[in-house]
């Protein structure tokens, strides 16, 4: 009884300081900031006239299409949303995010359910052209039945994303067609030297079991061959019961999981209380949702270095 009374006691301070964080992170969206970041890209538009106008949904697919469109004249590539923005699961759009949007010729996505508005801009925006990066990359589904959007996170499916955004920008603008093609294979190179280099360092990896804090990671699990035993949260800022996160920390200790992965862009406070009831580990792996303003073209690159790095301590030790 003392034992049931202890994880009764320990799965609600957990789950209020998950409440507490998810918080901040529903609220970020209605911030004053973002409006202002939308206002300042619509200011951009100003003297563009003949130019052609690429919006993108959110950073990765942004970090991506910057390198297909590099140094082509006249042709722009925009963010839409604000480059700490992250996943677009609920995101509301803003006023500002509809002005950019109707200047825009060609609005890249990641699809499969990821920018939960679309159907919002294509009733507003009927002739708005859109390519969906992740068109015809099979989906992994989780334990509901639901598609996965989080394709880029693996290697291969951001390779995948970048073969089907230069296709379909080659497709509506032709004059350009020849330099979107040789700019994406030139970047495809880099990726593929990526993959292989992070293959190598991981294929005498003993420890496969995992805990994650978000379903970003199923992709690239599968590709490293890693086995995600829980997710904590499903959707980044949901909202576990305290059953859910009592079966989290018995699935922890049923598998003796030594490695549980928090995400940069949330808090590790709950991760980190799971962990010392668990014993598990914490570190820190990156799903890249989020960037600079600026992004360089190699931002997606240092990102999957980074989180190498980090496998190779967390998975050799």
């Amino acid at each position: 009884m003392l034992k049931i009374n202890r994880i009764g006691i320990f799965v609600v301070i957990i789950l209020s300081l998950i409440l507490s964080a998810c918080g901040r992170n529903n609220t970020h969206f209605q911030e004053k900031s973002i409006n202002e970041e939308n206002q300042k890209i619509s200011d951009n538009y100003e003297n563009t006239e003949n130019d052609l106008i690429i919006v993108t949904s959110f950073y990765p697919i942004y970090v991506f299409t910057k390198n297909i469109a590099h140094d082509i004249p006249g042709v722009k590539v925009i963010n839409m949303t604000e480059p700490q923005t992250g996943c677009l699961h609920d995101y509301q759009l803003v006023p500002a995010d509809m002005k950019t949007l109707e200047k825009a010729d060609i609005f890249v996505i990641n699809g499969a359910g990821m920018e939960s508005f679309l159907d919002k801009v294509m009733s507003q925006l009927p002739d708005l052209r859109i390519i969906e990066a992740s068109l015809g990359i099979p989906l992994l589904k989780d334990d509901n039945g639901e598609e996965n959007p989080h394709v880029w996170v693996s290697i291969s499916g951001a390779i995948n994303e970048v073969h089907n955004i230069a296709e379909g920008l080659a497709a509506l603008d032709s004059k350009n067609s020849a330099k979107y093609i040789e700019n994406s294979e030139e970047y495809v190179k880099r990726l593929e030297a990526l993959k292989d280099k992070m293959h190598d360092a991981l294929k005498d990896i003993k420890t496969k079991d995992i805990v994650t804090f978000h379903e970003a990671f199923p992709y690239f699990a599968q590709e490293f061959g890693l086995n995600i035993v829980s997710v904590v949260e499903r959707e980044p800022g949901s909202e576990p019961s305290a059953g859910e996160l009592a079966a989290t920390i018995k699935a922890i200790n049923d598998s003796r999981v030594k490695v549980l992965f928090a995400e940069p862009q949330y808090s590790t406070k709950a991760a980190e209380a799971i962990a010392s009831e668990t014993g598990a580990k914490v570190y820190i792996l990156d799903p890249v949702v989020t960037g600079p303003k600026d992004a360089a073209p190699d931002s997606y690159e240092k990102t999957m270095e980074e989180n190498l790095k980090v496998l190779v301590e967390a998975l050799y030790d």
